[in-house]
């Protein structure tokens, strides 16, 4: 792919005047953090999800090591301004993660160790929950023949039903972890199938973003050969025959750190993911301070998970 770093050059702000007060409308031509001290903050955050109408953000905040993770979300008011994140009402009692939207908005998907019956968290499996006239109803688990004894993440809706999501099978994958697709067919799904290794490979593919129309799958991979290291995001999109196409590594969007968590906005122009890149400070020039140290920790780029966004079109041209 040919280098477009004058394009895509890392800004760590955006430049907004208040933190709460940023636009959806226009990705920058820049990969930057997305609303940086606002959504992108020390702490660890990660996928992302935005409503069709552009007046929610739905995404995760986790725990330094993952440990624990929920949903939260923020809703545009009218005077252009958003709410401070707070926990979706259906979470924050078991780890909750990855929320992906139906086409029509009335369906939120995630992925959720809650357990079916009881208090004691479980293997993670797809979840669902649906708009009601006072907000969003009482999960309701997938079942087979999505869900199994093994665990189930990232999910990714088409407009047809289809849904992706990433899963281990033994004897049942191409490699260690997979991208699987459960059709929807005669009001049902039917039994979930890996995609082809246009796609998956022997090692670890994962957390797929799959276009409403089904032309495109973003993903990350952790393994290849032309990877940068930590895990990169790669994309492959559909020929006229409705075939995969061999999967190309998105180089620029890539560091030698963690990039994942893929998602394109409703309107199919906004690409946003999560990285933890960072920028180590291994030595000072002079003597230093505690305050400077523990500062290290205080800010957005410091190893842990951040959303990033850029001009998904941009991307695309890029061959």
């Amino acid at each position: 792919m040919k280098k477009i770093l004058s394009l895509l050059v890392l800004s760590t702000t955006v430049g907004y005047a208040q933190p709460n007060k940023f636009s959806l409308d226009k990705a920058p031509n820049q990969l930057s953090l997305f609303a940086d001290g606002f959504i992108s903050t020390p702490i660890n955050e990660r996928d992302f999800a935005i409503s069709p109408d552009e007046k929610e953000i739905y995404f995760t905040i986790a725990s330094p090591r993952s440990d624990f993770q929920t949903i939260v979300f923020c809703k545009k008011l009218k005077s252009g301004e958003w709410t401070k994140p707070e926990v979706v009402s259906f979470a924050g009692m078991y780890s909750d993660l990855e929320p992906t939207f139906s086409a029509d908005g009335k369906t939120l998907y995630f992925a959720s160790n809650r357990p079916v019956s009881g208090t004691e968290p479980k293997d993670f499996d797809i979840w669902k929950v649906t708009r009601e006239i006072n907000g969003w109803s009482t999960p309701v688990n997938l079942g087979a023949p999505i869900n199994t004894a093994e665990d189930e993440f990232y999910p990714s809706i088409t407009k047809t039903g289809n849904l992706f999501f990433t899963a281990s099978y033994q004897g049942r994958g191409i490699g260690r972890e997979d991208i699987y697709c459960a059709e929807w067919k005669e009001n049902k799904y039917q039994t979930p199938q890996p995609l082809d290794s246009a796609v998956n490979s022997k090692v670890d593919e994962f957390n797929a973003f799959v276009s409403p129309d089904e032309d495109y799958i973003l993903f990350t991979c952790f393994g290849r050969r032309d990877d940068a290291g930590g895990g990169d995001l790669y994309i492959s999109v559909k020929n006229s025959a409705g075939k995969w196409q061999p999967a190309k590594c998105l180089t620029e969007m890539n560091s030698k750190y963690l990039e994942y968590c893929p998602y394109v906005s409703p309107d199919g122009k906004k690409l946003f993911f999560t990285s933890t890149r960072y920028n180590p400070v291994k030595s000072f020039t002079t003597k230093t301070d505690y305050a400077t140290v523990r500062n290290l920790s205080s800010q957005s780029l410091n190893n842990q998970g951040n959303i990033y966004w850029v001009d998904f079109e941009i991307v695309r041209k890029v061959k």
